[in-house]
């Protein structure tokens, strides 16, 4: 039996992601904003995550969220990017990014769905942990 091939697609979402973060003035990806939000994460972790952005501004508190979800620190400078991608069932994947920041190594895995045809965050998992545990999501 022959393994599939991870959708070039997901492939060119994942790059397009940490292509924001290649150099040490990238801005990397907003989080912060409803439309960014809703670009890169399924619909109901983008809510957490407005939510957890919104609540924080009205309390001038920090959010949960208090780093950079796709790099696991709150600075950067990126450099060794590696991306595998295998499936896991039908209309996901798991995107396990390593890459050394300030020339220290790291892995991300970023959990991807497929909806309405785009590629979606469904999940961030660090070694820590995970952004849906971390948000309080099921």
């Amino acid at each position: 039996m022959r393994a599939r091939r991870a959708d070039p697609a997901a492939q060119a979402f994942v790059e397009a992601i940490y292509k924001q973060y290649r150099n040490s003035d990238a801005p990397g990806v907003d989080t912060g904003s409803d439309d960014s939000l809703k670009r890169y994460f399924e619909p109901g972790l983008a809510a957490l995550l407005l939510k957890d952005v919104e609540e924080a501004n009205r309390k001038d508190e920090v959010p949960k969220l208090d780093g950079d979800p796709f790099v696991d620190a709150q600075d950067w400078r990126i450099t060794d990017v590696k991306i595998a991608l295998a499936d896991t069932a039908k209309d996901r994947i798991l995107a396990t990014v390593n890459f050394n920041n300030f020339k220290q190594p790291k892995t991300v895995k970023l959990d991807l769905i497929k909806i309405g045809g785009a590629w979606k965050i469904y999940d961030i998992v660090w070694p820590e942990g995970t952004l849906r545990k971390l948000m309080g999501a099921p």
